[in-house]
């Protein structure tokens, strides 16, 4: 049930996505076809005269060499309520993640003020499909949930992005595509969670999330009820934190766009 609504999650980001990075290519097709027109007038002024040299102003510079998208890059937070440290900008090389580096980026992540949005809806989306019935309803069955989903969070953080990391030397950042189709963005940035670059920048088995998450659920367990204690529930666990993984990759893949369209498009 829970993997399921999950995957609706994954094509609902994916249709937002599409949507919001649609009207900037529109935009840039507009403006590549008006540098056409001047670039074909200022040729066909050029020739114009007797045949001897003319002074003519300067044809209108052409963008050819210039990028036919936007400049946006990652920022630290999402809309300023979504953690987004780990992030880096299409393009940007970076030298390995140090051991102090992946601490940090783990502790941002989880202890930040913007790391409560995502313990707080996964907390009322368990409460309302009564997922840990122990915890019961109302406003202190609600704080149940969300200190335990607060806790899932800061376990995996940990494990999937410092303890595993450190461990299989793997860099724990995700690298913004930011080029191709949508289709095609839309597939690597969801294949992040099997695929990772270790720490001499080849493309590896991402052991880090795969294991970590699950490893993170196992943790988990210490500090639930014990009959929520079984392999099931575990395992649910694990499911739902590389999905949801997936789909905040997905997310920060065009967060750059939706950025841009949000908040520089006129």
């Amino acid at each position: 049930m829970a993997l399921r609504h999950l995957l609706l999650a994954v094509v609902c980001a994916s249709a937002l996505c599409h949507v919001l990075t649609a009207q900037p290519m529109v935009s840039s097709s507009l403006r590549s076809a008006t540098t056409t027109g001047y670039e074909e007038m200022a040729t066909a002024t050029s020739f114009k005269g007797t045949g001897a040299d003319i002074d003519l102003p300067d044809a209108p510079q052409s963008n050819a060499e210039q990028p036919t998208g936007h400049d946006d890059g990652q920022t630290k937070r999402i809309l300023g309520i979504i953690p987004n440290f780990r992030a880096v900008s299409a393009d940007v090389q970076l030298p390995p993640q140090s051991v102090k580096e992946k601490f940090i980026t783990a502790t941002q992540d989880s202890f930040d003020y913007s790391s409560i949005l995502l313990p707080a809806v996964v907390a009322a989306y368990s409460q309302a499909t009564n997922a840990t019935p122990e915890f019961h309803q109302g406003a202190a069955g609600y704080g149940r949930y969300f200190w335990h989903s607060y806790a899932d969070q800061a376990d995996e953080n940990y494990f999937v992005e410092f303890i595993g990391p450190v461990l299989f030397r793997q860099d724990s950042r995700y690298y913004t595509l930011g080029k191709g189709g949508f289709l095609k963005r839309t597939e690597y940035s969801l294949g992040r969670v099997f695929i990772t670059r270790n720490d001499e920048g080849k493309e590896v088995f991402n052991a880090s999330e795969i294991i970590g998450a699950g490893a993170a659920a196992g943790i988990s367990n210490l500090y639930y009820p014990s009959r929520e204690r079984t392999f099931g529930n575990t395992a649910d666990k694990w499911g739902q934190s590389v999905g949801i993984d997936a789909a905040t990759f997905m997310f920060k893949e065009f967060w750059p766009d939706i950025h841009h369209h949000i908040f520089h498009s006129h």
